[in-house]
């Protein structure tokens, strides 16, 4: 009985080894607002999904750091679903206060941009699995806007 047991745990967890798995990636970071408050950014995550049913997304945790100090992070909590076999983008859109980047300003250096390392973990709901997390992380460089660059925009309704 128990070698019938034994082959019955193998077989299942064989066939969840293979299961298919979405695949996730994650663009770099760019600014998308400048406001008197700070500044917005926004990251992209592009998820593939192989199943022909939509999977709920339950959390996407993000973080931001350059200088190996956190600079942005935070958790979406149920950010929408990730549709049915086909590619789904998601924006991680994060505020970061003017203090904040002006106390980097040290690390800038002269190209007036930002080292950063922007991980972000996304959080599905699979079928027979449960919740799943697929870790991403991406390394970059941040060009700073310029005070002029400041003063040049156009107000939105924001600011």
């Amino acid at each position: 009985m128990s070698s019938l047991m034994d082959k019955a745990k193998g077989f299942v967890a064989e066939k969840i080894a293979n299961v298919k798995m979405p695949e996730a990636s994650l663009k770099d970071v760019s600014v998308k607002h400048l406001g008197r408050d700070g500044a917005r950014f926004n990251g992209e995550v592009s998820v593939d999904n192989p199943y022909s049913h939509r999977l709920p997304i339950c959390e996407l945790t993000y973080t931001l750091k350059s200088a190996d100090r956190v600079v942005a992070s935070g958790t979406m909590v149920d950010p929408g679903w990730i549709e049915a076999s086909g590619l789904t983008k998601l924006e991680v859109p994060f505020k970061v206060p003017y203090d904040f980047l002006m106390s980097l300003l040290r690390d800038i250096g002269r190209d007036w941009d930002i080292d950063y390392v922007f991980d972000v973990g996304l959080t599905i709901d699979l079928p027979i699995v449960g919740n799943f997390t697929i870790p991403l992380s991406t390394k970059g460089e941040l060009k700073l806007p310029s005070i002029t660059d400041f003063f040049s925009r156009e107000k939105s309704p924001e600011s």
